[in-house]
């Protein structure tokens, strides 16, 4: 699959995401959905994230989450988002190793998570 076929898979993803989350009562708004190389690589230096990130791939979108109306910081609040997303084909940051980023839903792509 070519890079251009997985970002518009990744795209209808996100979207059914998004539906998903709204029929759930879980209201989303956009983070961090696009990475210049430049800002990865800073992020990789400075320890909050890779150099190599899917979000300059535009294979990565970090949201933010509200639950009644109540901003969630907490990766564990993400989980039956991360869950959903997982059935969908995609990589869920809430299950990253180290530092999980509950808020970060990805497509792999050449081995990258």
């Amino acid at each position: 699959m070519t890079l251009s076929q997985k970002q518009q898979q990744f795209t209808r993803m996100v979207g059914k995401l998004i539906v998903w989350a709204d029929a759930n009562g879980y209201a989303l708004t956009f983070g961090e959905a696009h990475r210049t190389p430049e800002q990865a690589r800073l992020n990789a230096k400075s320890g909050k994230g890779i150099a190599n990130s899917l979000h300059s791939q535009r294979l990565a979108v970090d949201f933010n989450l509200f639950i009644g109306g109540v901003w969630q910081t907490d990766s564990r609040a993400f989980l039956p988002l991360g869950e959903y997303w997982e059935s969908l084909g995609g990589s869920w940051g809430g299950r990253f190793k180290t530092n999980p980023d509950g808020n970060h839903f990805s497509l792999e792509h050449d081995g990258v998570r």
